[in-house]
């Protein structure tokens, strides 16, 4: 594991020089082969040391995090083609790749604390230094107050349960069931989480994020930062499980109506970045429900359901950015009529909203009914929820679709180009391996 956090840290160097943005990208992407290829899957020991190591959740999200970087970069030409602050640019991407790394991969649940608020700072500077609006300020603050409110008390639960346990060690931690924390301790070590993931009620910081953002601070947010919340709870569940018997329904029910209820906001939205960002919520409140069922199918549903939100929604969002570019405008208003201007841009719209509403042969219905599988197993009142969860994350995706690919186009789009070779590529990157991951779902099933 050593090897590749080195790798990371040693193309740093190739910040200060002015041509390297192509060398720095197809750095990450090498790595990321190189990541894929070291597996000795099913087990991975061969990826442990120095206290740092790998399991298969860990190594699922740190080959997302090298992904979705290496995309970041592929996507936003407009800062390099501009030099605008491109250094700084590629430093803040590469330092964001280096702590989401460190995250995954840390043995030690103290430093998994720290990589864990620090992979904050970089994507903070990345929606106030490359955002759109003026309002970007307010975003931002939003995002560092939600987070950083939630995860001190983390801190403290942190070191109570190191004063039980005398270790800090991240596998004892979530193996150790001897633990019965009282109630506060218990929401201090689930809050940080519930808010980085996030659940319906604390989500607000999300779509004022995501809309505010540029391309390259969406993609990373919603593929790889919502997933530390999951990753988080991975670790810690096995420390609060008796607790979590007991106030799991709770988590359960929020993020069930919160689902039904986010979908019916997304079906109100007219702006196309805020309509994905708002169904993030929704799919990582089905994740969230899942794991809170503590059964087998929920945790790896979970598992398959972040991974496959990590691509799809990514895509969206470059997606619509794509469009931004050209109409200068994510309204649904002026984005319609789409296929009449770009034709071929339509097939991946329509490719990647099927994606997101769960279509074969996709990751994400693995994900999704293995989901479904664990809340009905656990309460079959949730199949109330979950039937118009599914319902409205379909109408809101086709929603998206037709309103934006059909209809009478708008007059601004005469200048409009098709896309380029660069802009499929990033889409078919998003889109491939999401679809080809089903072929290895038993890596998805079977780790537990």
């Amino acid at each position: 594991m050593l090897k590749f956090i080195l790798m990371t840290l040693f193309m740093f160097p190739l910040v200060l020089y002015n041509k390297t943005w192509h060398i720095i990208q197809i750095s990450i992407y090498l790595g990321s082969a190189l990541f894929l290829m070291s597996s000795s899957y099913p087990n991975l020991v061969g990826l442990s040391g120095y206290g740092f190591g790998c399991d298969v959740v860990s190594f699922g999200l740190v080959m997302l995090s090298f992904w979705i970087c290496g995309l970041m970069l592929s996507a936003s030409q407009g800062v390099y083609k501009d030099s605008y602050s491109s250094s700084l640019f590629k430093f803040l991407v590469l330092f964001l790749l280096f702590m989401l790394v460190l995250t995954f991969s840390s043995n030690n649940i103290l430093f998994f604390y720290i990589y864990f608020e620090a992979s904050l700072i970089p994507t903070l500077f990345l929606i106030l230094g490359w955002g759109y609006q003026p309002e970007r300020v307010q975003a931002g603050t939003y995002l560092l107050f939600y987070t950083l409110l939630a995860s001190l008390p983390l801190l403290v639960g942190i070191f109570v349960f190191y004063n039980s346990l005398n270790t800090l060690f991240i596998h004892y931690f979530s193996s150790w069931h001897g633990a019965n924390p009282n109630t506060l301790l218990y929401l201090a070590m689930v809050g940080a989480f519930l808010v980085k993931m996030p659940m319906f009620l604390v989500h607000l910081w999300l779509p004022k994020a995501h809309v505010e953002a540029p391309v390259s601070g969406s993609m990373i947010l919603a593929g790889v930062l919502l997933k530390l919340g999951g990753y988080g709870l991975f670790r810690v569940m096995g420390s609060i499980i008796f607790k979590n018997l007991a106030y799991g329904y709770l988590w359960v029910s929020i993020s069930l109506v919160g689902g039904v209820l986010v979908s019916l906001i997304c079906l109100r939205q007219s702006d196309l970045k805020s309509l994905v960002a708002y169904s993030s919520v929704a799919h990582m409140g089905l994740v969230l429900g899942g794991m809170m069922t503590m059964n087998y199918w929920g945790m790896c549903g979970a598992y398959m359901m972040m991974i496959a939100h990590g691509l799809c929604s990514s895509g969206l969002f470059s997606l619509t950015n794509m469009t931004y570019e050209r109409l200068g405008s994510r309204s649904l208003l002026i984005n319609k009529g789409l296929i009449n201007l770009m034709p071929s841009m339509s097939l991946w719209w329509f490719l990647l909203s099927s994606a997101n509403m769960a279509a074969p042969p996709t990751l994400n219905l693995l994900g999704e009914l293995s989901l479904l599988n664990s809340l009905v197993a656990w309460s079959w009142v949730s199949m109330i929820a979950l039937m118009l969860v599914s319902f409205f994350s379909a109408a809101y995706t086709l929603y998206l679709y037709s309103y934006s690919q059909h209809g009478k186009w708008n007059f601004s789009g005469y200048s409009s180009a098709g896309g380029s070779s660069r802009e499929y590529l990033v889409l078919a990157m998003h889109w491939v391996p999401l679809n080809l991951l089903i072929l290895k779902s038993e890596a998805g099933i079977l780790w537990l």
